[in-house]
């Protein structure tokens, strides 16, 4: 397959919205960061070079003085934006699904972990540290909404499968495509995730596209440097970031 034939359909929508005249927000969010610095630094260059931003979801407890140190100097030339993501990535729930925030735990227990983690990237990342929220595995429970909500964050960013959340003045600013969702255990192929990409444009609203660096290959992340490339050019788009679409000063 050509590396362009997959984003055809990501086109098509494009073209679709400037014949109405409209058009969409978009944003990346890259979650784990602290995991794989090599693999991270790779993808926000290719990000820096096509001029578009990128949010990266922050792992507290994972991630080296020096990486933060490096990405605070990054954040600061405007593209990178960091908030936080949990505060260890680790599962506390025995049985089922995955949950750093899941039902085992009380709104007392979230609220101490997350204050953990943002004192800890207030400390790394100083002003860089956004006030905004992605819980790992995009799971939570109405006590991390009422969590966040005392420790004045403005911003939860999950999956918009999610169930709603009664999260008050807490915004919701949800990312609307998997880059490795899966159909059946299968890995969507670079044709289903170009048809993802271009049904999200097709609705109303911001088209969120979630990545993570630490499992993406060259080929994979050639391709993502391509559609970034593709909607940083494109009139129809506005390549964006979670503060921005939030009104949250950065």
């Amino acid at each position: 397959m050509s590396t362009t034939t997959w984003l055809d359909p990501v086109r098509a929508a494009l073209d679709a919205l400037g014949a109405r005249g409209e058009t969409r927000p978009v944003f990346f969010r890259d979650d784990d960061g602290g995991w794989d610095d090599d693999a991270l630094t790779r993808l926000l260059d290719r990000f820096e070079t096509a001029g578009v931003p990128i949010d990266v979801a922050v792992i507290p407890d994972a991630i080296r003085a020096s990486t933060a140190q490096a990405l605070a100097r990054r954040a600061g030339r405007g593209l990178l934006h960091l908030h936080q993501h949990g505060l260890a990535h680790t599962n506390h729930e025995p049985e089922g699904r995955s949950w750093e925030f899941g039902p085992s735990r009380s709104t007392a227990k979230q609220y101490a972990d997350i204050e953990r983690g943002r004192r800890r990237l207030d400390e790394l990342l100083g002003p860089a540290s956004e006030p905004i929220f992605t819980p790992p595995w995009n799971r939570c429970t109405q006590g991390t909404a009422d969590a966040l909500h005392a420790l004045g964050f403005l911003v939860l960013s999950r999956d918009h499968t999610a169930a709603p959340l009664d999260t008050g003045p807490l915004r919701e600013v949800p990312v609307t495509v998997d880059w490795f969702g899966r159909a059946k255990g299968v890995p969507w192929d670079l044709d289903e995730r170009g048809r993802r990409v271009a049904a999200s444009l097709t609705e109303p609203g911001v088209t969120g596209i979630m990545l993570h660096h630490a499992v993406t290959d060259a080929e994979e992340l050639a391709a993502i440097a391509e559609l970034a490339a593709l909607l940083a050019a494109h009139p129809q788009v506005r390549t964006t970031h979670l503060a921005a679409l939030a009104s949250v000063p950065a």
